[in-house]
């Protein structure tokens, strides 16, 4: 599987331990970078980081992982696992779109929707859901736009708006399905009265092989949005996205040059992957 786009969620000192937690819960899933500021992980073959950045950022509902099981007792197995200390967002039951579904926010903070489906409907196990909520509310439609032409092997699978009855106004997205450099996302529309938006607690990782590539996301990105430091940018929408090198983290596990690479990290806004190497 492609893994050059994947998430980061961010924690406060806890990071190994919730990669434990989830390693533990999904098939296929491993540890496979343990640093005291990154864990980075797969669960079923998908990449994964965890940042321990502090008590700055709070994890919400805004992006969600939607996760695909083939039998109904997977989903149950997974619901009690996550459910414990958490909070549940929709319960665990039947509905028009699965045969068996729920919304949970396990006790670390990262929201999960478990459903009995169809691996052919998304083709990964578990795909990023981004919610446009507040004032971003109708503006998932602009947001796909953006995001798959500017990668590559880019496409749009479906969109489906709200329909009379269904809880929202019918010019919104209930459900978007779309794939950035062939790994599925999800999107959605809420005007909801919801008390959480995007922030750094969960952002998007893009790793990549050249500079331009870094000059190009970051410059598309920023352009009606907001750079920040260390790699990080906020896109027009709030979404928050981590433009880095391929290798920063075999870099960053170098005992020998790890500390010059990270005070080149600190320093930095947008990477330079010469720079970064050769530090």
């Amino acid at each position: 599987m492609n893994n050059n786009i994947h998430s980061c969620w961010w924690f406060d000192g806890n990071a190994k331990e919730a990669a434990d937690f989830y390693c533990s819960i999904f098939p296929e899933s491993k540890i496979t970078i343990d640093t005291p500021m990154v864990v980075n992980f797969e669960l079923w073959g998908q990449k994964f980081m965890a940042l321990n950045g502090g008590p700055i950022f709070t994890k919400n509902p805004s992006i969600s992982h939607f996760v695909v099981f083939d039998t109904i007792e997977e989903v149950d197995n997974a619901w009690t696992s996550l459910s414990e200390g958490g909070k549940v967002m929709m319960p665990l039951d039947t509905y028009p779109w699965s045969k068996k579904y729920g919304w949970i926010q396990d006790k670390f903070g990262v929201s999960w929707q478990l459903s009995a489906g169809e691996l052919n409907d998304t083709g990964q196990h578990i795909s990023t859901s981004l919610m446009f909520v507040r004032d971003k509310v109708g503006k998932a439609q602009s947001a796909i736009n953006l995001y798959t032409t500017l990668f590559d092997n880019s496409s749009v699978t479906g969109i489906h708006h709200y329909g009379e009855g269904e809880g929202d106004r019918p010019d919104l997205i209930k459900h978007a399905q779309f794939t950035l450099d062939g790994k599925t996302f999800l999107a959605m529309d809420s005007s909801g009265p919801h008390e959480f938006d995007f922030n750094e607690g969960i952002s998007i990782v893009v790793e990549c092989k050249t500079q331009d590539e870094i000059d190009k996301y970051w410059d598309a990105l920023t352009e009606r949005g907001e750079e920040s430091m260390c790699g990080w940018l906020k896109d027009e929408f709030g979404v928050s996205w981590q433009i880095i090198p391929a290798d920063l983290g075999k870099w960053m596990s170098d005992p020998e040059k790890r500390d010059r690479v990270m005070q080149k990290v600190m320093s930095s806004k947008k990477f330079n992957i010469e720079e970064l190497k050769n530090s």
